[in-house]
Order: structure tokens, then sequence, then C-alpha cells
């Protein structure tokens, strides 16, 4: 049985490959038609040198020139070398388009529109070609928004990549493109194209505690994150703690599902925050208030955050006023595709 293979991209294309267990990485992606660099294919010469961002592996063969004892234990690694003891995440230097390749186009059919509120749309697709559709939780993809002159919207996955449907969270914004469509003309059948999956913003293996860090539909991305840990197969080795922060009442979704993964993910816990005063929830503000250096484990934490940009900025800012720093700050800005004038906890 082979291993999965995501191989990331300078330009945030993802493409997966699949790699038997004595099958070199680089010999698996030219079968796949994907022309990572490659010159010797020895281990001399270091042209094909990436990074492993999740996996084990064996490394090969190959003289210091070519990869360093430092090197290799950063992480670094030689892919016409490298044999897969587990599936891996690889980062490629270099774009896709030097390697003969691209994002991957889908197409896809609507099941299910979901008003979750007044402000968030939930759209589920069925996908053609299911079993090619591989991606990490957290990544999305550009999605064609069906009636128009080819106009396509970045969505982050809300389920995790083990689900036989996909979903999305949109944020409704007012002459949106995409929000016209779902709030005026949706309906179950409709066909849908997108392309990707793309970015760097993902789960990587637990192996500290982490904290998560929600904006509006920013949450898309970390519910796919908590789904993934969820069907794992085993509990997750280190605690996470979500914090969901949205401008006014009406921007909150999902809070029975971040319910139902703390009843069953051992070590997760929650809580969340709306900046409106008037607001009914307990904890009124931004969730910089939520959080201080016993959440960041005095520098012992892996940081996911995504949100809008001032909203990745006050957490950059905060956590910088506290003096740590977390071992891994992984982090995704967005903004909608018309300006709407309140950005904090807005999304896409």
């Amino acid at each position: 049985m082979g291993y999965q293979v995501a191989l990331g991209f300078e330009d945030g294309t993802t493409r997966f490959i699949t790699c038997e267990p004595a099958e070199t990485v680089a010999d698996a992606s030219y079968k796949a038609r994907i022309n990572i660099p490659l010159d010797c294919r020895d281990g001399a010469c270091g042209t094909c040198k990436s990074y492993c961002e999740s996996g084990s592996y064996d490394g090969g063969d190959y003289i210091d020139e070519a990869l360093t004892d430092d090197e290799a234990a950063r992480g670094y690694c030689l892919p016409c070398q490298m044999t897969p003891h587990s599936d891996l995440v690889l980062r490629i230097p270099t774009t896709s388009a030097a390697c003969k390749t691209g994002p991957a186009t889908h197409t896809a059919t609507v099941t299910a529109v979901d008003r979750h509120s007044p402000t968030t749309v939930g759209i589920t697709l069925a996908v053609d070609d299911r079993a090619a559709l591989g991606f990490l939780p957290g990544q999305y993809v550009n999605v064609g928004v069906p009636g128009t002159d080819g106009e396509s919207r970045a969505y982050s996955f809300s389920t995790g990549p083990g689900q036989e449907r996909v979903s999305f969270l949109v944020r409704v914004v007012e002459g949106g493109a995409m929000s016209t469509y779902l709030t005026e003309r949706a309906q179950a059948g409709d066909r849908v194209t997108f392309t990707g999956p793309m970015g760097g913003f993902f789960l990587r293996e637990l192996a500290r505690p982490a904290l998560l860090l929600a904006g509006g539909t920013g949450l898309a991305p970390l519910l796919s994150m908590l789904e993934t840990l969820a069907t794992a197969g085993s509990p997750p080795a280190h605690p996470v703690h979500l914090l969901y922060g949205v401008t006014t009442d009406q921007d909150l979704v999902h809070l029975e599902t971040l319910a139902d993964y703390a009843a069953v993910l051992p070590g997760f816990t929650f809580a969340h925050c709306v900046a409106d005063g008037a607001s009914n929830a307990a904890n009124k503000g931004y969730v910089t208030a939520l959080f201080g250096a016993d959440e960041l484990h005095d520098g012992d934490c892996d940081v996911y955050l995504c949100g809008p940009p001032a909203m990745v900025e006050a957490v950059r800012a905060h956590i910088d006023a506290l003096g740590v720093e977390p071992a891994h700050f992984h982090y995704e800005k967005f903004t909608p595709a018309v300006a709407a004038a309140d950005l904090v906890g807005a999304g896409r």
C-alpha cells in the first residue's frame, strides 16, 4: 500500500502523489508527470533539496555537499533518495509551473445551501472525482461563481479530507458575486467548478499544545483541522484550545459543532467572543483578551490563526507584547472580494 505525499510549491499549489514504500519520492513524482527539480538522481548535487513539513522517511544515501547533517536534522531532504515510512508533506522550492504541473480542476454538484446565520452561508458539494481530490486540513480552493463570466472566490474547506462531501463557509457581503449567488439563486443540483488545493496554512503533526484562533468565517479551516483530529484513530497527543471571535451575535456559527468536538476530542477546549458591546455573549471584545502567556504555554505552543488582516495584525502585536515566541506561528489573512465597512470578524 502506497503513502500519500503532498508536494507544496512556492506559488501555493499543492499536488498529491502516491509513493510506494520502496520508491523514492522523485520517482513517484515523475511517474505522476510532476517534474520536481532534479539533476543527478544520486544524492550528489542537492538540486532536489526540499523541506519535509510532516511525516517520517528514510533519507537514503547522499554526500555532505548535497545535504549536510545539520540540514537533515532540521527536516531538509533529497526526494531523489528518500523513501516514505508514512504520509509526507514536502515543501518544493520552486513553482508548480516550473515543475510542469498546476492546480487541479474539479467539478461538483451542489447538494446543500445552508443559511447558518444572517451573515454566513454554508455550501456543500458532491465532487465528481472525489477520490482524486486530496487536500490538507486548512487549505483552500478557488471556487467559480455560477452564472458569472469566470469570477471565482477563495474558500477554505470546513470539512476534513476524509469526508465524502466537502463544505465551505461564506461570509455574506452586500454586492458580492458569490454572496448574491448563494442568497438569491443557488439550489441543489447546480454545477460548480473549483481549482486547488492551495496554500501553506494547514495542520502539521501535533508535536506540542496548539492554540487555534479564528475570526468570522476564518473558522472554516480550523473546523477542517478539528475533523482531522477527531477521525485520526487516536486522541491528540497534546491539548488544543480554540478561540473564535466575531463582530456581532448574528455572525456566530457552528458553536454546537465546537461543543460536539469538545465532547469527543480529549484535551480540546474552546471559547468565543463578540466585539459588539450589546452582545449576549459572556466574552465581549476581541480574542486578544482571551489568551496570555499561559495559553501560549510560555512558547511551547503552535499557533494557527485565520482571519481578516486587522485581526491577524492585532494578534501578532499582542503576542509580541506578551514577550512570548511560539514554537511555530501559522496564519492566513483574508478579505472579502467586495470591501466591507467592518473587516474585523468579516470573512470570505
